[in-house]
C-alpha cells in the first residue's frame, strides 16, 4: 500500500483491509501457499495477494471456499467471516460522485471515514472538513476554471457531504494546523474571507477538532513540507495512513518508517505553531481586518 493503496470503523475499505488481513492470517496459519489458495478459487496467485490487501472485492464463493481450504468449518465462524464479505461489498456514498470523483481520491475517503483521527497539515487552503461551502466553491472553481457549474457544484456536495464526519456519534477527532498565508489569501474575495473565518472560530470550540495556526515568517520545518494528512485507525490490525496529494494522483504511504517521519513532523508544527487560544485570538483578529 506504500504506493497506493481505507462512518467511523467501519468503511467500506477498511472492511476490506481487515477481510483481507483475516483471511491471510488463515492461509498463513494452515500453512498453505497463495499459489495453492489461488487454484482452489480458479484465480491466480496474485489474485490472492490483491483479496489480502483489500484492493479488490470478494466473491462470497470463493471466501467460502478458502475458509474450507483454511479448515474453517465452524458455522459460527464462518457466518461471522461471510457477513465480512457483505459488508466488505457495500457501495459507498461516493461511488455516486464517480463522474467528479478520481479513483485515487475515492480511496482517501475511504480511509478518512473509517479513520479515529484525521491529522492534516495544509499551507494553501483552509482543509476540505472545515471549509464553508462558498469558500469550497472558490477553492474549486480555481483549480477548474474549466469546469461546467454542474461539476464544480457535484465537487462541492461532495466536500460538504465529507464534513457530516465531524458531527457524527463517534466521528474521528480532527488535529489541523493551517499556515497563516492561507488565512490571509482573499479566496473568494472579502465576504467569503469572513464568513470562512467565523466558521474556523465556531469549529475551533469543538471537542473534537485541536485547531492550531503555523505564523507567517516562521522558517522552520514549515518551510521545508508539503501539506499532508495523516490517518489512524482504530482497528489495531490498520497501520496509520500518510496521505500526499499530488496535481493528479496521490500517494498513500504506510510504511512504518515513513509514518513516524510524518508523525514527527506533526509533532514539531504543532509545538512550532500558536497554540490553540492564541490561534483564535489570531482569527478573531483576521476576521476584524478583513
Amino acid at each position: 500500500m506504500s504506493s497506493g493503496t481505507g462512518q467511523t470503523g467501519s468503511g467500506v475499505t477498511v472492511r476490506r483491509l481487515l477481510l483481507g488481513s483475516q483471511l491471510r492470517r488463515l492461509r498463513e496459519a494452515q500453512g498453505v501457499t497463495r499459489e495453492d489458495a489461488g487454484y482452489e478459487i480458479r484465480a491466480s496467485e496474485s489474485k490472492i495477494g490483491r483479496m489480502e490487501l483489500g484492493r479488490v472485492s470478494f466473491k462470497e464463493r470463493d471466501v467460502a471456499d478458502l475458509l474450507t481450504l483454511y479448515g474453517v468449518t465452524g458455522a459460527t465462524e464462518r457466518t461471522e467471516v461471510l457477513s465480512m464479505v457483505r459488508a466488505a461489498n457495500a457501495t459507498p456514498w461516493w461511488h455516486a460522485y464517480a463522474d467528479v470523483v478520481p479513483g485515487w481520491f475515492q480511496t482517501y475517503l475511504g480511509f478518512e471515514e473509517s479513520a479515529g483521527t484525521i491529522s492534516t497539515y495544509e499551507v494553501q487552503f483552509v482543509p476540505g472538513l472545515l471549509q464553508t461551502e462558498e469558500y469550497a466553491r472558490a477553492v474549486i472553481r480555481l483549480g477548474a476554471q474549466s469546469a461546467p457549474q454542474e461539476e464544480i457544484e457535484r465537487r462541492v456536495e461532495v466536500r460538504m457531504r465529507r464534513q457530516r464526519l465531524l458531527a457524527a456519534e463517534g466521528g474521528p477527532g480532527l488535529v489541523t494546523v493551517i499556515d497563516e498565508a492561507a488565512l490571509r489569501r482573499p479566496c473568494g474575495g472579502p465576504e467569503v474571507m469572513r464568513g470562512q473565518l467565523v466558521r474556523l472560530l465556531e469549529l475551533a470550540d469543538s471537542p473534537r477538532i485541536e485547531l492550531q495556526v503555523m505564523p507567517l515568517g516562521f522558517d522552520g520545518l514549515s518551510a521545508e513540507t508539503g501539506a499532508f494528512s495523516l490517518l489512524a485507525f482504530r482497528e489495531s490490525d490498520l497501520a496509520e495512513v500518510v496521505y500526499l496529494e499530488q496535481f493528479t494522483t496521490a500517494l498513500y504511504l504506510d510504511r512504518p518508517r515513513e509514518v513516524a517521519e510524518y508523525v514527527d513532523s506533526l509533532e514539531r508544527l504543532r509545538s512550532d505553531s500558536l497554540s490553540a487560544e492564541h490561534s483564535r485570538e489570531l482569527l478573531r483578529t483576521l476576521l476584524q481586518e478583513t
